[in-house]
């Protein structure tokens, strides 16, 4: 298969099919004439690959669990301490958005958004307490 044939039955764009190539995580075979030959097990590599990024693993995450499912000796408590540490990355995250969420959603509050210059949203982002500072 070619790059379009891959790249339509993984779901994932010719550009990121070269990178995962680039990089490692796949390596199709080369014709004489020099032109990527792409197989059925390339195709469900860069699926794996495809979803696994849909779920937020890293490259060298995606690394590792490429290795995991390519060894048939693997034990699945390694697999699982992956999933896990990506799991508290992912939980990690949610807590900053939510306390950002939370500081933008009291600045807007705080905000009148009328005609007047004063606003609170751009003294918090310069750093000032928008009580003690006067425009005008």
């Amino acid at each position: 298969m070619n790059i379009g044939d891959v790249a339509e039955r993984s779901g994932l764009p010719a550009k990121t099919i070269r990178y995962y190539e680039d990089i490692g995580l796949i390596r199709p075979k080369r014709g004489g004439n020099g032109y990527r030959a792409f197989g059925n097990a390339d195709v469900h590599k860069l699926a794996f690959l495809g979803r696994a990024r849909s779920l937020g693993f890293s490259i060298e995450e995606c690394r590792a669990l490429l290795a995991l499912y390519e060894d048939e000796g693997r034990a699945s408590s390694e697999v699982k301490q992956v999933a896990e540490e990506h799991l508290e990355q992912i939980d990690r995250k949610v807590a900053e958005l939510q306390a950002m969420r939370t500081t933008l959603a009291k600045l807007i509050q705080r905000c009148y958004g009328d005609n007047r210059p004063d606003c609170p949203i751009l003294d918090d982002l310069a750093g000032e307490d928008s009580a003690t500072t006067a425009h005008g």
